[in-house]
């Protein structure tokens, strides 16, 4: 197949790539030494000592890591943790996390926009109908029809449970918006409206420690290693060397490539120099160790990108903000496209407009309703005015025309036609303190990757499962096709995460 000639790299190709970048980027170890602290008293040295014999605090020395596991997961982000803590409950105790980085979470780190589900028990509450048929139909559809019709239906008639599951855990997503090629208010985030990344691993976290189960960080898998028809045990790397470990299942969770330009240039040319939402982890290992092993790649030319990234800091610019009400301009200040079009078509537009320049505009009350303005703020990468007159100055646009633009905007908020055909997401603006980030499209996710049944199985190229190899979040493909909804990535990791966890659980009783 076309892609064995770079995949077939050197792992060490890999090792160095991520090693460079974590350094580049001051990544250090979540076991770095703490600070000194005042003298404990005897009781509480005591306490202390007892708590660091806890697998969880053990690893935090690099020490604890066993000769052999019932489940070994491969990587820290959010299908991963969701996985691990579902076979936990669901009667699996020897289980460990690997961690390549000196985080945890990985891309989920940075979700913004919200978790995509349907017939959840808060759209019900707040009057939204809504289906799992028509959930699955739209994200078939805004795939492009690429997507496994199966895994498709299977995580959106999961999902409502999957919100529940997390609520179970501590993690309360009642907050509900819109997304690009979503008909329904099924996008649900933080009650505050917090981007949903940061607060989804914070509590997945949590819910391991309660678990006291072990995140390894900085633990580089090399190799899955194979006998006969079964994926049973991996090769890692740790800072204190090689250490080889068993496993009677195993969970590759080890995220995408939007951090290697070799892989993008290969598979996706004409994304060549585009910047990255990902982060450094992100250099496509999972792939690697998958076929290595057995696993078939699929549509591995599916690279999304997302037309709402700030390109001096390549951060994303979540989608909740247009869903809140607010529009692209170009330099000519004039809107272009239906801002809640899917993002490969949004993306195409931006490309098309003059000198690429496009603004994110938006008003108070989008600024209000979304947590994450404040930081986009705090970053330096929003341009606030005083009006609207006073923004266009800032932005050296036009301000008869951009005023006209809006106004023009409101009125299809008020009910008239759009000519671009935005029908979603419509909130009149009001200037006052008017607001703008200055977008243009970044490399975001990879929808191809390591193919699976509904049960996670790694599949090879007979479409037979690999015995005791499992795989769930970025690193597969299949799911989302020629492109990603916003908001059904968390869906995809959680879903099938939690799907992941309980099928091991199964194979190890049996």
């Amino acid at each position: 197949m076309e892609q064995n000639n770079k995949l077939s790299m050197s792992r060490r190709h890999f090792v160095g790539v991520a090693s460079i970048l974590g350094a580049s980027l001051g990544l250090a170890a979540c076991g770095q030494s703490e600070q000194a602290a005042p003298e404990k008293k005897p009781e509480e040295a005591k306490e202390k000592s007892a708590e660091a014999t806890k697998p969880a605090e053990e690893k935090k020395e690099g020490a604890g890591l066993q000769d052999e596991y019932d489940l070994v997961v491969v990587g820290a982000g959010g299908a991963g943790l969701s996985t691990a803590i579902s076979a936990f409950d669901a009667g699996v105790k020897n289980i460990c996390v690997l961690e390549k980085m000196g985080v945890v979470g990985g891309n989920s780190n940075f979700a913004t926009s919200g978790m995509n589900a349907s017939e959840t028990k808060y759209q019900k509450e707040q009057g939204i109908e809504d289906s799992n048929v028509l959930f699955a139909d739209e994200t078939f559809k805004g795939g492009h029809e690429l997507g496994n019709r199966e895994l498709v239906d299977f995580m959106c008639q999961h999902s409502a449970g999957a919100i529940d599951w997390l609520a179970e855990n501590g993690i309360v997503l009642d907050n509900l918006t819109q997304t690009g090629g979503m008909s329904v208010k099924r996008c649900h985030r933080p009650t505050d409206g917090a981007a949903v990344g940061g607060v989804l691993i914070k509590g997945l976290k949590a819910a391991m420690e309660k678990r006291s189960l072990p995140i390894f960080d900085e633990h580089k898998v090399t190799k899955l290693v194979k006998e006969g028809d079964s994926v049973n045990g991996l090769e890692v790397e740790t800072k204190e060397g090689k250490k080889t470990i068993k496993a009677k299942a195993i969970v590759l969770a080890a995220g995408g490539l939007g951090s290697n330009q070799e892989l993008i240039k290969k598979y996706r040319p004409d994304l060549e120099g585009y910047v990255s939402t990902n982060h450094a982890g992100a250099t496509g290992d999972g792939y690697v160790l998958g076929e290595e092993a057995g696993a078939e790649l699929i549509q591995m030319d599916q690279i999304q990108i997302h037309p709402t990234v700030e390109q001096s800091s390549a951060k994303l610019i979540g989608e909740a903000l247009r869903g809140s009400g607010g529009i692209l301009v170009n330099k000519e200040a004039k809107r272009f496209t239906n801002e809640m079009d899917t993002r490969d078509k949004v993306s195409a537009a931006e490309l098309k407009q003059p000198e690429k320049i496009v603004y994110l505009i938006f008003d108070q009350k989008v600024y209000d309703a979304n947590k994450a303005a404040a930081k986009y703020e705090k970053a330096g990468i929003t341009k606030k005015g005083t009006d609207l007159a006073d923004l266009a100055k800032q932005l050296e646009l036009d301000p008869t025309t951009l005023q006209a633009t809006v106004d023009a905007y409101n009125e299809v908020a008020g009910g008239k036609a759009d000519e671009f055909g935005r029908t979603t997401g419509l909130a009149q603006l009001d200037f006052g303190t008017a607001y703008a980030i200055k977008v243009a499209p970044g490399i975001h996710h990879a929808m191809g990757g390591i193919k699976i049944n509904d049960k996670n199985q790694a599949l090879d190229k007979d479409n037979n499962p690999i015995k005791g190899f499992y795989a769930a979040g970025e690193v597969t493909g299949g799911i989302h096709g020629g492109n990603r909804i916003g908001g059904n990535a968390v869906c995809d990791i959680i879903v099938f995460g939690k799907n992941t966890g309980e099928q091991v659980a199964e194979f190890l009783k049996a």
